[in-house]
C-alpha cells in the first residue's frame, strides 16, 4: 500500500489523516513531538459543534482518537530528516534512527511558538496567559493587557488585542523592539522578572522592581517557523510562510502544507479546513500516480 507522511498531529494534520485513512488509497502515518499550540488553549467558544466551552486538548485527543480508529497511525517522535529520492519520493527519518520511504507528505506542524524562561509563565497558563489575540482577546475585554515579544507578530497581536482591551503593553523583556505601533500601545523594554497573582495573572513585576497590573499576557516571540523541513526539499517559502496552491500543494510534487505555517487565519476552523483539503489532495496524487 501507499504510505503517506503527516508532519504534525495538531487540527490539520489530524483532518488530513481522517480524510487520507477513510480513502483506502494509502497508508496514514502521523508524527508528532506532543507540542501543539491547541493543546494550550484552556477555553474555545467560537468551534462550530460545541454547546459549551472546550478546551484545545479535549479537541486534540478525541481527533486522534479518531483517526487512530480509522486506521492512521501515530508515532510519537521527531523528524530529523525529509529529503527527496531519485524517483521522487520522500525519505524521511525520526528520533531513534527510524528511517521509511513516502509517496507523499504533509507538513502541518502549525506555527513555530517561543516561549520565553520567565518565572510564573508555564504555571500561568490558561489563567491568564495565552498564545493567540484573535482566539482570547474576547475574554479580556475591557481589561489590560501585554504581548510579550518585540517583533512584528507581537504588534500585529497587540493591535487585534487593541480593539477589545482598556490598554495594550508590548513588553519586550530586554529586547529590542524591532516593530512599529501604533500610539495607543504602550512599549516596555525592561527585564521581566516574574508573572504574578493568586490563581491568576494579576501583574508583572520587571528586574527594577517595577510593576504594572494585567489581566492577560499574550505570548508572541519570535516569528512563524515550519519551514526548515520544506526548504529542505525545494519547497518556495515566503517570509516564513510556506506557499502551498488551492489544494494545499507546495511547488514540489507531493509534498503538501497546511494549517498555521501557510500563514492567514490562525483557527482551528482554518487548520482543520486547510488539513481537509490537503488530504484530498493527497489522495490525488497518490491516485494519478498508480
Amino acid at each position: 500500500m501507499k504510505k503517506a507522511l503527516i508532519i504534525g498531529a495538531g487540527p490539520a494534520g489530524i483532518s488530513a489523516s481522517l480524510y487520507i485513512s477513510r480513502s483506502n488509497c494509502c497508508k496514514a502515518t502521523v508524527i508528532s513531538n506532543g507540542q501543539s499550540a491547541l493543546a494550550k488553549a484552556d477555553m474555545i467558544e467560537n468551534y462550530f459543534g460545541f454547546a459549551e466551552p472546550v478546551s484545545g486538548q479535549v479537541l486534540l485527543e478525541n481527533g486522534r482518537k479518531n483517526a487512530q480508529r480509522l486506521g492512521a497511525e501515530f508515532i510519537d517522535g521527531e523528524l530529523i530528516e525529509l529529503q527527496l529520492t531519485a524517483d521522487m519520493k520522500f525519505s524521511a527519518v525520526f528520533s531513534a534512527g527510524k528511517q521509511d520511504i513516502f509517496d507523499t507528505v504533509l507538513i502541518a506542524t502549525g506555527a513555530s511558538r517561543k516561549t520565553p524562561d520567565i518565572t510564573g509563565l508555564k504555571s500561568f497558563e490558561g489563567k491568564g496567559i495565552s498564545y493567540c489575540a484573535v482566539c482570547d482577546a474576547f475574554f479580556y475585554r475591557g481589561k489590560p493587557t501585554a504581548v510579550i515579544g518585540s517583533g512584528e507578530y507581537a504588534a500585529h497581536e497587540a493591535e487585534t488585542l487593541s480593539g477589545t482591551s482598556s490598554s495594550v503593553t508590548i513588553v519586550t523583556n530586554g529586547e529590542e523592539l524591532t516593530a512599529s505601533l501604533p500610539e495607543n500601545i504602550i512599549c516596555i523594554t525592561d527585564k521581566i522578572k516574574e508573572i504574578s497573582g493568586d490563581g491568576k495573572v494579576e501583574r508583572i513585576v520587571f528586574e527594577n522592581d517595577k510593576e504594572i497590573d494585567i489581566s492577560g499576557i499574550f505570548i508572541a516571540v519570535g516569528t512563524a517557523g515550519s519551514t526548515d523541513i520544506a526548504r529542505k526539499t525545494g519547497a518556495v517559502i515566503d517570509e516564513n510562510k510556506i506557499i502551498v496552491d488551492e489544494n494545499m500543494q507546495t511547488n514540489v510534487p507531493g509534498l503538501f502544507a497546511a494549517g498555521d505555517c501557510t500563514g492567514g487565519l490562525l483557527q482551528v476552523s482554518k487548520a482543520v479546513s486547510d488539513g481537509a483539503i490537503a488530504g484530498l489532495g493527497m489522495i490525488r496524487f497518490i491516485k494519478s500516480k498508480k
